[in-house]
């Protein structure tokens, strides 16, 4: 495991200031993911099924008051 902030002194291939030169990749840094010890479970997919489900009755009532209001018109 690295630490999240090598020390510049001992870093091999870095520049005064802490650079590195063209083509050569950075010192890694330390993963967030590392301490996790299990998977966390995916969240559920129904919520979004029944927003857009919501949505569309909404819509369709809204279609429907229309479309009587205008026939009320003719």
């Amino acid at each position: 495991m690295t630490s999240p902030d090598p020390d510049p002194a001992s870093t091999p291939g870095l520049e005064p200031g802490g650079g590195v030169r063209p083509g050569d990749t950075p010192p890694g840094e330390a993963s967030t993911t590392e301490a996790i010890s299990h998977r966390e479970a995916a969240p559920a997919r129904v919520l979004p099924f029944a927003a857009l489900g919501a949505i569309g009755v909404l819509v369709l009532l809204i279609v429907v008051f229309f479309v009587a209001r205008a026939i009320d018109l003719l």
